[in-house]
């Protein structure tokens, strides 16, 4: 079957199995943020912003996508042009191995979208649905923390 998405704001056709997962469907083309971690939707570390919500995308099937505006960490910035999440996350040394940063940054992307100026509670909630074993979530909070603090 074909089924369009939009991802990062550019629309793209793909021939999938009606038993695609989104995960797999991005990663086949490129889009190596979005991690293979648990394969149950528990670990987070697949995590793309569907419509500006989170979602894991190992538990959604490609096919549920269609229709709505998918955003990977692909789509933030560029490696010489950083979105100011991914500036604050490398400020505050939160980013240790990697496997998590783009689920988290896209977590935190959520969040800020929704409230600028979110507290400590909010953004451990936003960030807290993506596993981390380097970080304790300290680094990563305090990242957040400074990208509206002006």
């Amino acid at each position: 079957m074909k089924v369009t998405l939009i991802i990062n704001s550019i629309k793209k056709t793909y021939t999938i199995n009606p038993a695609d997962r989104l995960l797999d469907t991005l990663r086949a083309d490129g889009y190596f943020s979005v991690k293979h971690g648990c394969d149950t939707g528990e670990c987070g570390v697949c995590g793309v912003l569907l419509d500006g919500e989170i979602v894991n995308s190992c538990t959604l099937l490609t096919a549920q996508a269609e229709g709505h505006r998918i955003e990977t960490a692909e789509g933030l910035g560029s490696r010489h042009d950083l979105h100011p999440l991914q500036e604050a996350f490398v400020d505050a040394g939160a980013v240790q191995c990697g496997f998590c940063t783009p689920a988290q940054i896209l977590s935190a992307k959520s969040l800020l979208d929704k409230d600028p100026h979110p507290t400590e509670a909010d953004i451990r909630d936003a960030i807290g649905g993506v596993l981390c074993r380097c970080t304790g979530y300290k680094n990563p909070v305090e990242a957040v923390k400074t990208v509206n603090s002006e």
